[in-house]
């Protein structure tokens, strides 16, 4: 099954919570908190502004993005859960170097 989002949503895979500190000390469940960093994994064409021109969504499939808490939508396809989202919600994540 393929999954393509409409319009300015994206679909985003969260990354997994870490289960062990640097120290090597393991982390209860409980304590891990919850992942808001995600990878896009598909994009839709983008949203028609007022003048009926296609702006297109400003993130690309493979980056890194930061999701809001709460927000989005789960999606369930073959026992994997994703979360699909308006990119308005998220922020993209970029390593400067300085």
């Amino acid at each position: 099954i393929k999954f393509l989002p409409l319009f300015d949503r994206v679909l985003v895979e969260r990354f997994t919570a870490e289960t062990v500190t640097k120290g090597g000390i393991m982390l209860p469940e409980k304590s891990q908190g919850k992942v808001l960093q995600a990878t896009v994994l598909a994009v839709g064409p983008g949203s028609v502004n007022q003048k009926g021109n296609l702006q297109p969504v400003s993130v690309k499939v493979g980056e890194k993005v930061l999701l809001p808490e709460y927000g989005g939508t789960k999606v369930t396809l073959d026992d994997k859960v994703w979360l699909s989202a308006s990119t308005y919600d998220i922020l993209r994540l970029r390593r400067t170097v300085q």
